[in-house]
């Protein structure tokens, strides 16, 4: 049991007893532990400020991890993504298909396996020669590619979470909760319809978990602030297609 845990139960086994002898004394018919006490307060506030405040946290620190599902177009993305300001690297699975997203500074770099770059069509000739080219290595993608824009979004931290950290109508207090073992507060919009989001209630109030609205996904968020290594691949890991990749 963790230190954290273990003091939960001390402090609840502490209030029992409290109770019991506020009872016997007074004749009230029992008592409840504040959700607030001991937390960084924002269970307090209105639901409004609550949402400023997890924003404005996330946007303080350089780096986040972000896993969970996207729907957009039609598409359901998996996304495992480590983020920060100056790029992001992560898998992205779609389709069943997974690949391996790069981005630093302005140069996006996409990996997968042959089967990715394949054109399908059982005709092989040039498309299955490229694809055995391009299969396994750091493909970059030319920033006027039509897949640049599209993936390039999945690893620019500022963008997702600008995007993602949005309820939708009117925005509410929705209960105390829990994500991965620390208590949170939820904030909804039009009562769950507009999207949820979990923020924390120990530390900075960093959002961790969000439902999108719409059934568009479920997103976790955690390692906020931990900074991780993210750096050009090798050269003889890179291939340079040229001004269009072959999927686009």
């Amino acid at each position: 049991m963790t230190a954290i845990s273990q003091g939960r139960t001390r402090r609840a086994a502490l209030v029992s007893a409290m109770c019991a002898l506020v009872v016997t004394g007074t004749g009230l018919t029992g008592c409840s532990e504040d959700p607030n006490a001991g937390t960084n307060g924002v269970g307090k506030l209105p639901a409004g400020q609550i949402q400023a405040k997890t924003r404005a946290a996330a946007a303080s620190v350089d780096a986040v991890r972000l896993s969970g599902d996207v729907v957009t177009s039609g598409r359901t993305y998996k996304l495992d993504m480590r983020l920060k300001s100056d790029g992001g690297r992560g898998s992205v699975t779609v389709e069943g298909g997974t690949f391996q997203l790069l981005r630093v500074g302005e140069q996006l770099y996409l990996k997968a396996h042959a089967d990715f770059w394949s054109p399908g069509d059982g005709k092989g000739g040039d498309g299955d020669a490229a694809a055995d080219k391009l299969g396994g290595k750091y493909v970059k993608v030319p920033q006027g590619d039509p897949a640049y824009k599209k993936f390039s979004g999945f690893t620019d931290k500022d963008v997702l979470l600008d995007g993602l950290l949005t309820l939708h109508g009117t925005v509410e207090t929705d209960g105390h909760h829990e994500q991965a073992g620390v208590r949170t507060i939820r904030i909804s919009g039009d009562k769950g319809s507009g999207g949820t989001l979990d923020v924390s209630l120990e530390g900075k109030p960093y959002p961790l978990r969000l439902v999108r609205a719409g059934s568009a996904g479920t997103l976790a968020f955690s390692a906020w602030g931990q900074d991780f290594p993210l750096g050009k691949p090798k050269k003889n890991e890179t291939v340079d297609y040229g001004k269009q990749l072959p999927t686009s």
